[in-house]
């Protein structure tokens, strides 16, 4: 089975979730809760973690965390290996607490920590545990719209700046932005995801290949690092595709668009406004976009081309 890739620097922010083993609770008590967040608080002391958002299930958790000094594995040792032994302790038993390791998505912030913060807050609300964010507890839900104390290790500058300098309006104007998916469908913004390693648009995702898929990995991630590494911006695969059709503008664009959805691996709304579409529409200009023996010019296959 491969391992999940790890890509540490300073500065990088993470989605970090971990579920209990066999799907089991790991939170069983008011206790358990309290003292989990504990080992959150003195891991930003320790280890100088940044902590934005966070939301605790009975049987997993989340958390939106930033790592200056990129050392995001000392920071998870601390917090699951310190509650696993509490927890162990105090029921008497043995053995792993977690299933395998916690998963990390590294995360494109400015692209992503808005969405990924009302993801994980709805978390309650999708799980069918309560109506509204604001009547879970154990998330960070409250202390962003005001109805509970902000302790002194998160920071919710970073999301509630989004919505302007002005405090109790961005608190206001954020909880319009959460309570408009309630009783509505929506994606997570976690599929997103490339190789299950990076979130981001695609420059960011080249970059993050460029600079940290060079330094040595265990060979049990190495899909993942063949993933990231073939992963094409829009730019260099609408100039392949020029370099194959010529001036034929309105071919051009149908299989350019084809092309940049099967494999730039950018979010529809970034394809669209490349070429002036919304969503919808670079999904049916995708579906119809597939190069066909008709769109050939005489001699030449365009099955080839992307």
């Amino acid at each position: 089975m491969a391992r999940p890739l790890r890509i540490e620097y300073p500065g990088a922010f993470y989605h970090v979730t971990s579920r209990g083993n066999e799907h089991k609770d790991v939170f069983k008590s008011h206790k358990d809760l309290e003292k989990f967040l504990s080992y959150v608080e003195s891991a930003v002391v320790r280890y100088g973690a940044i902590v934005h958002t966070w939301c605790l299930m009975s049987n997993h958790y989340h958390l939106l965390l930033e790592t200056p000094s990129g050392n995001l594995s000392q920071i998870m040792r601390h917090i699951n290996g310190a509650y696993t032994t509490y927890f162990n302790v105090k029921r008497k038993r043995a053995g792993h607490l977690f299933q395998g390791r916690y998963k990390a998505i590294l995360v494109e912030a400015d692209a992503y920590a808005l969405e990924l913060s009302r993801y994980m807050h709805l978390n309650p609300v999708r799980a069918g545990m309560v109506a509204t964010p604001e009547q879970y507890q154990w998330s960070s839900y409250r202390s962003y719209i005001g109805q509970s104390t902000t302790p002194e290790w998160l920071k919710t500058a970073l999301i509630l700046g989004s919505f302007g300098r002005n405090t109790p309006d961005a608190k206001h104007t954020y909880r319009r932005f959460v309570e408009d998916l309630l009783r509505r469908e929506y994606d997570s913004p976690l599929k997103a995801t490339v190789a299950s390693t990076v979130l981001g648009r695609s420059e960011f995702v080249r970059e993050v290949s460029e600079r940290h898929l060079g330094e040595t990995h265990s060979e049990r991630s190495i899909p993942a690092v063949k993933a990231l590494a073939l992963w094409p911006s829009m730019d260099e695969i609408i100039m392949h595709i020029k370099a194959e059709l010529g001036d034929r503008a309105e071919l051009l664009r149908k299989v350019s668009i084809y092309c940049c959805q099967t494999y730039s691996g950018s979010k529809l709304k970034d394809i669209g406004k490349r070429f002036g579409l919304s969503d919808a529409a670079v999904s049916q200009a995708s579906r119809d976009g597939s190069p066909t023996e008709e769109d050939a010019q005489p001699g030449r296959d365009t099955s080839q081309t992307c």
